[in-house]
């Protein structure tokens, strides 16, 4: 069974369009790539906190996560996020299972940090495969909320991106990181030139030179590690065009494909 790990992030969910999801239902009714989808929910998270009053304190602009911020996380996450794209595949003709990493201990977790500085955020230590595959044989897309557990039961809360690449290095899978851009591009007389292929040589020059940043460095570099741990390969893809994801995980020239080697590094068409 080939694998494929799609990442969205809780801002791009609010765009994405029914045809998404009806993309990943064909790519799993296609039968050669099985789809496994592990979601952030970020703005939803800082909303139902400020509505709930639940106090929160930042160490370096990142939030620490209490056990009581905790049940406000899970409650997006594994709740409105996660529940809502079990209803949109289902819209969509398919069938998913919504699960967060505490299910069945699916992602086993310990503190990212040893003086706990940020809280309860964690990191994956073990990702339990066999419960993906059995969701899986029985017809299922699971979809996942980054909520990791330890052996005592404390749970982590976990960077999507983080637990998207831990999937797919556990199941030596494709990782698919969903954007609302095209993929990585260089701005050219105001057209936006799409780089369809990228290596770890050409990503840190472009780093150097501002084509990357913001945003998209930590997501590129989270890549280049992922690729160093066992995973097939790693891709940015526009969830906002029409049956983009299908064509490509046909092969098409969509998004942009990162990898460890030094190829040749090609524009492609213009998007203006």
């Amino acid at each position: 069974m080939n694998y494929v790990i799609i990442k969205c992030g809780g801002s791009v969910f609010e765009q994405l369009p029914p045809s998404f999801y009806q993309d990943i239902v064909t790519i799993q009714e296609q039968g050669e790539w099985q789809p496994i989808i592990v979601h952030g929910g970020g703005p939803l998270i800082s909303q139902l906190l400020e509505q709930t009053g639940v106090k929160t304190e930042f160490v370096k602009g990142l939030r620490v996560t209490t056990n009581e911020v905790l049940d406000v996380v899970e409650m997006a996450l594994s709740g409105a996020v996660n529940k809502g794209v079990v209803r949109e595949l289902s819209n969509a003709g398919g069938k998913a299972i919504g699960v967060s990493g505490v299910d069945g201990q699916l992602l086993h977790a310990q503190p990212i940090d040893e003086e706990m500085t940020l809280g309860y955020v964690g990191q994956v230590t073990e990702v339990n495969t066999g419960l993906l595959k059995e969701w899986i044989q029985q017809g299922l897309i699971p979809v996942i909320s980054p909520i990791g557990i330890d052996d005592k039961g404390q749970r982590y809360n976990i960077n999507a991106d983080m637990a998207a690449a831990a999937v797919a290095q556990a199941l030596g899978a494709k990782l698919c990181f969903i954007s609302d851009i095209p993929g990585i591009y260089q701005e050219i007389d105001g057209e936006k030139q799409v780089f369809h292929q990228l290596n770890e040589q050409k990503i840190a020059q472009l780093i150097a030179d501002e084509v990357i940043i913001g945003g998209m460095i930590p997501k590129v570099q989270s890549a280049i590690e992922a690729l160093q741990q066992n995973v097939l390969e790693v891709s940015i893809v526009d969830g906002m065009a029409k049956h983009g994801l299908v064509e490509f995980m046909q092969g098409k020239p969509i998004g942009t494909r990162i990898s460890l080697t030094h190829q040749e590094v090609p524009y492609v068409e213009s998007n203006k």
